[in-house]
């Protein structure tokens, strides 16, 4: 009967996530956001500045960062746009295989399954019925409506940044606000307060380290992979920086999805396969690099995740919450690990997350 219910209540969860999907993301996403910012509110902070100005200081400063960022690579951006259109075309009729006399493997196999159904459809025709042709269905439409789907969301949360910006500003300025309340909820034993108290600051510390490094390496290795693209001559250098720098909060796939990104566009820029291997490589090579670096140092002062379990959460969280969902499940499962590792009755679980 507890299992059934068990069962019933993580179903119900799943579903509130999915569906409200459009609230949660902005949430976490100023939840976490303000974790990286709290050690230099701190700082300010212990500067003798109030903390909500403090909090008003660091908020200020990121938002006119990012603005500064956006408004840098607007022009790249506006012509990268305007040359998709041409180098869609132009990879496609690189790629077509009418530029070849033999057809390809693929071609072959799709002419036979159009007899073997042109065969069906003449075994169970009606006499004197002529059959009406259907049209194949398209392979990209799934793609199309994946694609509007992530966009749609993606601009609600774009939407929502004012929200996002606000409540991370008075998650800031609040201080221990809420952590005295939860302390409330414990009971009134000094000893289990203690406890509790000692937890709470574990669990905030582990998390804006981890946080904070990996903030901190994905800006490095934006940084680097800008100049590196520099100097060999990429079109829109800082664009792909910025790329590479934001998917790298996807750990694996995102290297790997600009590396691929990138050697396609190297291979249209240059048109050799050899340069666009190297543009490719680059971008690898910074990725790993850097994120071997930064992670070694991470998990000495910070417990590691499992691989596995960490590839599957990201499956998880791409299908709850599509892009967004990739970007937030390593920093969520990462602080689930960290807070199953500090309560006692969730270490199993902690156990299970960890290496």
């Amino acid at each position: 009967m507890d299992l059934s219910l068990t069962v019933l209540a993580v179903i119900a969860l799943i579903a509130a996530l999915y569906f409200a999907r459009a609230f949660f993301v902005p949430l976490l996403i100023g939840i976490l956001a303000s974790y990286a910012m709290r050690p230099m509110v701190d700082g300010l902070q212990a500067c003798r500045i109030p903390r909500p100005v403090a909090a008003a200081l660091v908020v200020a400063a990121l938002v006119g960062g990012v603005s500064w960022i956006t408004y840098s690579l607007s022009d790249e951006a506006v012509v990268m746009l305007q040359k998709l259109p041409d180098a869609a075309r132009k990879l496609r009729h690189t790629l077509s295989p009418e530029r070849g006399n033999a057809p390809t493997a693929l071609q072959n196999v799709q002419e036979a399954a159009d007899e073997l159904q042109g065969v069906a459809a003449d075994a169970t025709r009606k006499p004197r019925t002529r059959a009406v042709p259907v049209p194949a269905p398209d392979a990209t439409m799934w793609l199309r409506d994946y694609a509007r789907a992530q966009s749609a969301l993606l601009i609600s949360v774009v939407a929502q940044t004012p929200i996002v910006v606000l409540l991370a500003y008075f998650l800031l300025a609040s201080g221990d606000h809420f952590r005295r309340k939860l302390l409330q909820f414990v009971g009134s034993s000094l000893t289990r307060k203690k406890d509790a108290l000692r937890i709470l600051e574990e669990i905030d510390a582990q998390v804006q380290r981890y946080l904070f490094v990996t903030l901190a390496s994905n800006a490095l290795i934006a940084v680097c992979t800008w100049l590196a693209f520099w100097a060999m001559g990429v079109e829109e250098a800082g664009i792909w920086g910025v790329a590479a720098g934001v998917l790298h909060f996807v750990p694996y796939l995102g290297s790997v999805l600009v590396a691929i990104a990138a050697g396609v566009a190297g291979f249209l820029q240059f048109g050799t396969l050899l340069q666009a291997l190297a543009v490719a490589g680059v971008a690898l090579i910074v990725a790993s690099v850097i994120g071997l670096v930064f992670t070694t140092w991470l998990q000495s002062r910070f417990a590691g995740v499992n691989a596995a379990v960490l590839f599957i959460a990201l499956l998880f969280f791409g299908w709850l919450w599509g892009v967004a969902g990739l970007l937030l499940g390593a920093p969520l499962i990462a602080i689930a690990k960290v807070i199953c590792d500090r309560a006692d009755a969730l270490r199993p679980a902690g156990e299970l997350l960890g290496k």
